[in-house]
């Protein structure tokens, strides 16, 4: 059996074309009973042997890191940047091996991930160690120049990471750094940043939920590397949108009454139509567990407070599933009801619908 990441290879080293490729991907998608454009893939696994190489990784990495800490003194400071400047080294160094030579899907994202959390912890240990304690306590300011400073190096190594390597999840992990370093700065230059948090937030999801459709345009049919690319950012950019959106209608600030669920449940049937339309399932995974708590203390005020996470389960699980086996016919009547000036920018549906 051939993955995705065979032919990407058979195709980098001229043994297969492009053409050859998009054959045989259409070929495998009509053996299918839905169109594999409705599939969502991304390339996650090549073999049990990303698992086994993943865990090495992840042993190798903590080892790392814990000897690294032993270069500081915790009890008198904040811990030193020896460790996370070991652990972006190695993983930089592995992924010469594992991600650029033998292409493995599971152990290049926890590299990836390594590295770009190595550099960030790197920079926000650094400027821990060398600013004194005292000017921490209190400063909220500070502590996100700090953080935002840190983010902004966190998303450059990811830039030179993505150069390097071009992993899939890259292009997600540098982005969400530059957010995350917009947002830092931003909450620094006003004294009370509390109330700019969740608007930043929101803004920011939408930055990558655009950043994501861009790539998501490029492919339409869902054939190439950068629908990987485009799955990773909407997977970053729907619980930004969803936590600041949901945490806005207060549904964790107390009891939810019937307004309240009334709202998130409607929102939710929004995010489900958007999900529908672009063909990803990623908002409906971040807002699930708000439509969840909605749902369990809409139950409870009705009196049903024995079964309200039983009802609660049964209620949304078999949505979902109904969702899902008929995910396209029902995205056909979603996306045949919008302009067809928004049709083209979507993802096709079906698989020979646009010339490859």
């Amino acid at each position: 059996m051939y993955s995705e990441a065979d032919i990407d290879a058979a195709i980098a080293a001229g043994a297969l074309s492009h053409d050859a490729a998009a054959g045989l991907r259409r070929h495998v998608a009509g053996e299918a009973v839905s169109p594999a454009v409705d599939e969502e893939h991304f390339r996650l696994l090549t073999g049990f042997n990303d698992i086994f190489v993943a865990i090495a990784a992840v042993l190798l990495l903590s080892a790392l890191m814990w000897i690294g800490a032993s270069f500081g003194d915790i009890q008198r400071g904040p811990p030193s940047p020896v460790g996370p400047i070991l652990v972006a080294a190695a993983s930089w160094g592995l992924a010469e091996f594992f991600t650029r030579r033998r292409r493995m899907a599971l152990p290049s994202i926890v590299l990836l991930l390594a590295f770009v959390g190595g550099i960030f912890a790197t920079c926000a240990l650094t400027a821990a160690n060398i600013i004194p304690q005292e000017r921490f306590d209190d400063n909220v300011p500070l502590f996100a120049l700090v953080l935002g400073g840190s983010a902004a190096a966190a998303a450059a190594g990811a830039g030179l990471h993505w150069r390097r390597f071009r992993v899939p999840i890259t292009v997600a992990a540098g982005a969400v750094a530059l957010v995350g370093s917009v947002i830092g700065l931003s909450l620094s230059a006003v004294s009370d940043p509390q109330p700019l948090l969740l608007p930043l937030m929101f803004i920011g999801g939408l930055a990558l939920f655009g950043l994501a459709m861009w790539w998501d345009m490029s492919d339409r049919e869902r054939m190439t590397r950068r629908s990987d690319v485009a799955f990773w950012l909407h997977l970053a950019a729907a619980p930004m949108i969803a936590h600041s959106v949901f945490n806005g209608l207060g549904v964790f600030d107390g009891s939810v009454d019937v307004g309240t669920a009334s709202g998130v449940l409607a929102l939710y049937v929004l995010f489900a139509i958007v999900a529908l339309a672009i063909d990803r399932r990623a908002l409906l995974v971040s807002s699930l567990v708000y439509v969840l708590y909605a749902m369990r203390s809409l139950f409870a005020e009705f009196g049903a407070i024995e079964l309200n996470v039983a009802l609660t389960g049964l209620v949304i699980g078999s949505a979902l599933l109904m969702l899902s086996a008929f995910w396209h016919p029902i995205r056909r009547a979603v996306v045949g009801g919008l302009p067809e000036g928004t049709r083209r920018y979507l993802p096709v549906l079906e698989r020979g619908a646009i010339a490859v």
